[in-house]
């Protein structure tokens, strides 16, 4: 006949759930011993007798089977299974907190809670104008945004991190369904000494004679301005990348790019 056997750690005593012999405040003192260096100091923060502490601590490292502090005189430091420890406590305790505010909403009549996230031209563009309309008609439910390239926007609803996102249209969706948003109009920002500055009308080729500042690698504009050089037969001549708009104006504007090697900025559209 079988006999079933009790899992067993390493040591040869049997090993029960974790998560039902270490408990938040257990957590919060072994932060605060991180932080102050000293379990006596620790212990006075957290109005608990070190004795009391110590015991804590000890009873966490026989939880975790591991030696979390290195003991001094005049101190403890964290070994290397304490550093990890450490983040995750972090980790455990920011998350409580986010209970805590996300329950409190609930019991101030919060019903809802959508989490979104966008690329740089939406946020930009149009939820500023948008997003005041939707709260007037839903003044219980809160809204977190999040900025996000184009294909780390898709990438996000799929995982699961967001209920929604507004992307580039020239990204796929990989089978999420998608609606339009909005048109997003292409433009050129060059400086008034400029040789284009003048024109009623630009094409992008026209622009891919003049060094370029464009957005950060990964921005669907980027991309898409860079797949549609190649498209004409020519590449685009970046000078430098940079995270926002207000940053490729002043680039544009600043004085470093010499009279000979004019700046050019284009955003392409953009829907989602």
């Amino acid at each position: 006949m079988q006999e079933k056997t009790q899992s067993r750690s390493m040591t040869g005593t049997p090993r029960t759930n974790i998560t039902r012999r270490i408990d938040l405040t257990t957590l919060r003192l072994f932060i605060a011993i991180c932080e102050e260096g000293n379990l006596t100091r620790a212990s006075q923060r957290e109005a608990i007798a070190p004795s009391a502490v110590s015991k804590r601590m000890h009873d966490l490292e026989e939880v975790l089977e591991v030696a979390l502090f290195e003991r001094h005189p005049n101190g403890m430091a964290l070994t290397p299974a304490g550093e990890s420890l450490l983040h995750h406590a972090r980790v455990t305790l920011l998350n409580v907190e986010k209970i805590a505010v996300d329950m409190a909403e609930h019991a101030r009549g919060v019903r809802g809670h959508v989490r979104m996230l966008a690329n740089l031209s939406s946020i930009v563009e149009f939820l500023p104008d948008d997003l005041p309309g939707f709260f007037r008609s839903h003044e219980l439910v809160r809204l977190d945004l999040q900025e996000r390239p184009s294909a780390d926007v898709v990438r996000g609803v799929e995982e699961g991190v967001a209920e929604i996102g507004i992307c580039s249209a020239d990204v796929s969706t990989r089978g999420l369904e998608r609606f339009s948003y909005r048109r997003d109009r292409l433009v050129i920002v060059v400086r008034s000494d400029h040789p284009l500055a003048s024109a009623r009308d630009v094409s992008f080729a026209d622009t891919l004679d003049y060094d370029h500042v464009g957005l950060f690698a990964t921005s669907s504009i980027y991309l898409r301005s860079q797949y549609t050089a190649q498209q004409i037969g020519k590449s685009i001549r970046l000078r430098v990348h940079v995270p926002g708009f207000d940053a490729v104006c002043r680039m544009v504007q600043a004085a470093w790019v010499s009279a000979s090697f004019p700046t050019v900025r284009s955003r392409s559209s953009v829907t989602a």
